[in-house]
């Protein structure tokens, strides 16, 4: 037992159970917006029909995108509200991060590219497709998780530190 908690307390050093409750809150609300409205809550989609607001691309003009905005937008709203909701009840706030802004704009496009050839995100796929029992979602998640675990421990076996 004392191993057990050896290893706790090394893999998680300030604690487990913000995961365990962050993890609970996002299962909660992707099961609020499902039977809601039987789509979903995958973010980049999210984003894709936030963009029909200001884009005349035919791409953004979409049924789908369009038909759902209005509702997506308040969804959006609310992730972007509860985040800071966080901050100001726990007094976190700022950059919390040391990776400089280039690498961060670079691994945002490469990001983007690459939910709209998987055809969705993490929070779709990792969230919701798996959830759902999706073969696509399953193949997505562990390509990016493999290829993501892969180049962490590349770039830290070349010392490189954010």
């Amino acid at each position: 037992m004392y191993e057990v908690t050896l290893l706790v307390d090394a893999l998680f050093p300030r604690g487990w159970e913000h995961y365990l409750l962050g993890g609970l809150l996002i299962g909660l609300g992707t099961v609020i917006v499902y039977v809601g409205t039987g789509i979903h809550a995958g973010a980049s989609t999210f984003l894709e029909s936030t963009l029909s607001y200001g884009s005349k691309l035919r791409r953004f003009q979409q049924p789908r995108f369009v038909a759902s905005r209005d509702w997506r937008v308040v969804f959006t709203l609310g992730i972007v509200s509860g985040a800071a909701g966080y901050s100001l009840a726990t007094g976190e706030f700022g950059w919390t991060t040391a990776v400089q802004p280039w690498r961060l704009f670079l691994g945002g496009i490469l990001i983007g590219v690459g939910t709209r050839l998987g055809k969705g995100c993490t929070s779709g796929h990792g969230v919701c497709g798996i959830g759902s029992g999706s073969r696509t979602s399953v193949l997505n998640v562990a390509t990016f998780m493999l290829v993501a675990v892969g180049v962490a421990q590349l770039v830290m076996a070349m010392g490189v530190q954010p």
